[in-house]
């Protein structure tokens, strides 16, 4: 197949304005973005985020419309169109969130985002790179991710975490890439209407997610270098090994 190279025929403009945050994170109100024509809206929103990575710390959350109206990701995008983007509205209720970046994650506002009136307790786990492991000096770390299916394990465990703990809302934040010392890691915060449960749910996802999500530690030393093994098998023998994998598989 040829692949079709953009032309003023098969291209098309529109405006996009941003709002709240996503103005903020941007530092535009409004820009005119060139697209490709017969566009729909999810890849178009996609070509958004690609123009402003800035967007990206903003995960799942960001909301999308199109003339005024929220549209289907299957909406497609015509010249003059107007595009929006910006953050839930202020007075909407929280939402989970599952999100994996490169950039620095802000802990109190990751917490902020699970903060529920109904709610008594936050919980909030700020997981950073120590400097010292095992009497070895550690320079900086690098995580590494199978992100479409670590997204997918998050996710899994904020629907366990609702099945098993008495809890309004989870959110959690992964760093991927080179961290500094002192730099977060993760962040899960965890709201409900007592403080038992949220800190229950919250020790409960941070062992879950070291024992199933597939991301990666390394930690660079001032001698060397090591990959840090993973949880989630050590209990199992080499014999048992596919008995390990389909207890993580099952949420055992």
């Amino acid at each position: 197949m040829v692949k079709e190279e953009p032309t003023a025929e098969n291209q098309i403009a529109v405006r996009v304005l941003f709002f709240g945050a996503a103005r903020d994170a941007v530092g535009q109100q409004e820009v005119t973005l060139t697209l490709r024509s017969s566009m729909e809206a999810a890849k178009a929103f996609a070509e958004v985020i690609e123009a402003f990575p800035a967007l990206r710390r903003f995960g799942r959350s960001l909301l999308f419309a199109i003339n005024e109206e929220y549209a289907p990701a299957d909406r497609e995008v015509r010249a003059g169109d107007e595009l929006a983007v910006f953050p839930p509205v202020s007075g909407g209720s929280s939402s989970d969130f599952f999100e994996l970046t490169t950039d620095p994650i802000d802990v109190g506002a990751v917490a902020r985002r699970v903060v529920l009136p109904k709610c008594g307790a936050t919980v909030t786990l700020d997981g950073y790179a120590r400097e010292w492991t095992r009497g070895r000096r550690t320079v900086h770390l690098v995580y590494e991710a199978y992100e479409p299916m670590a997204q997918r394990e998050l996710e899994r465990l904020g629907r366990q975490a609702h099945e098993q703990f008495d809890i309004a809302h989870i959110g959690i934040v992964h760093r991927t890439g080179r961290l500094e010392i002192g730099e977060t890691s993760v962040v899960i915060a965890v709201s409900a209407p007592h403080r038992k449960e949220a800190f229950a749910a919250c020790e409960w996802a941070i062992r879950e997610l070291k024992r199933t999500v597939p991301i990666w530690k390394k930690e660079v030393f001032e001698d060397g270098e090591i990959w840090v093994e993973g949880e989630g098998f050590a209990e199992y023998t080499d014999g048992d090994l596919w008995k390990g994998l389909l207890d993580v598989a099952n949420g055992l």
